[in-house]
């Protein structure tokens, strides 16, 4: 198989990159984060390099790539620490709303292109434990056939800036996918700083009034969170590369007894160990992207196993780095101790790596602990 980037992908890359380095410097993102984590406009400049309509069809605007060239995208953003809802906001709301009627289509579909709207997902609730099939948000329906949803959703990426939600509910007839504007009667939003910097929300409806999206809400919201895993699985590879430039950076620097730190075997060893779980976790971040276009049973195993991986790679890398920094890792006005805090909430970002190894073991039924 050819593993080879085109050119079209390598010069999306670089323009990312180019941007990351001359608009996104580690002090504006310490900057964004003291300030509570806002990043609208982070957001706002994203859609000016085209990223926010990557995965838009072109006939409502967009660019209509496809997985490679978003993770092309999410590796080159995680590697710059950028601080923005970029899967939430560019890869699964197009990918929710792409199964929506054609008047919901037109009316969201280009304003996400253009940057203009911000769409999330709203679909975490209390006790779920990452799993998408326990909804607990009521849909039903008026007696002029309208929708209207009752419910919480916890921990919405962005909630508090977002212009509206897509958020799964159920009703008599199974899940469905809801669109609910941000200025909807009934929504209430209460927004809050996270670990990595970045905001969240608390998103409460009480007979809020929604449009349907999707009425077979399950797949596609399952779909839509494989879209997520594969992101997050790019984001941390890039984060994760960046992070043991740096560190080895610090250790060929840092001189103790005379000497750089980088010349003791010990330390050695132990970075040549952090750059195989990097390259194991690069791999699998290949391997999920590319399964995204396999049938559902498949995909949802291979997402689950790249995410297994990408969990232990992201633990192992972000404190071993830490831990070869010394005390200086974990200050705050320290780069290395952001990248730490954004990979250690990516492996609880659609699931933790507990959840995907029984999401794994379980469908593992012709084969004896093996992946095959």
């Amino acid at each position: 198989m050819d593993f080879e980037f085109t050119d079209e992908q390598n010069s999306l890359r670089d323009a990312v990159a180019r941007w990351v380095e001359k608009g996104f410097g580690f002090e504006r993102r310490h900057a964004l984060a003291r300030e509570g984590g806002a990043a609208r406009a982070v957001w706002t400049e994203l859609s000016g390099l085209g990223l926010t309509g990557l995965a838009v069809p072109e006939d409502h605007g967009g660019l209509g790539f496809g997985p490679v060239e978003a993770m092309v995208v999410a590796e080159e953003l995680g590697r710059g620490l950028v601080h923005a809802p970029y899967a939430q906001g560019a890869l699964l709301a197009p990918a929710l709303l792409a199964h929506a009627d054609a008047a919901l289509r037109d009316a969201w579909l280009p304003r996400i292109a253009d940057g203009s709207a911000l769409v999330v997902l709203a679909h975490q609730e209390r006790g779920a434990r990452y799993r998408t099939d326990q909804v607990g948000t009521c849909a039903g329906r008026r007696d002029d056939g309208s929708w209207v949803l009752a419910g919480t959703k916890s921990v919405v990426p962005a909630g508090d800036e977002a212009d509206a939600f897509v958020v799964p509910a159920h009703s008599s007839t199974g899940i469905h996918l809801f669109l609910v504007p941000r200025d909807a009667p009934g929504l209430a939003v209460r927004g809050y700083p996270t670990q990595d910097g970045a905001r969240a929300a608390e998103v409460t409806l009480a007979d809020t009034p929604a449009q349907l999206a999707a009425q077979d809400g399950a797949a596609l919201l399952e779909h839509a969170v494989d879209i997520g895993i594969a992101a997050a699985c790019a984001e941390a590879v890039g984060l994760m590369d960046r992070l043991v430039a740096i560190t080895v950076d610090y250790m060929n620097t840092r001189r103790q007894f005379g000497v750089p730190i980088a010349s003791f075997q010990a330390l050695r060893h132990r970075i040549a160990d952090v750059k195989m779980q990097l390259e194991l976790g690069r791999s699998m971040s290949y391997y999920a992207t590319l399964k995204l276009g396999e049938a559902p049973a498949a995909r949802r195993r291979a997402l689950s196993q790249a995410k297994v991986q990408l969990g232990h790679s992201m633990r192992f890398v972000g404190q071993q780095c830490i831990q070869l920094h010394g005390g200086i890792g974990v200050t705050d006005d320290y780069v290395a101790s952001h990248y730490f805090k954004r990979l250690t909430v990516l492996e609880m970002t659609f699931g933790d790596t507990l959840h995907h190894l029984g999401e794994v073991s379980a469908r593992m039924q012709d084969t004896a602990g093996v992946f095959a």
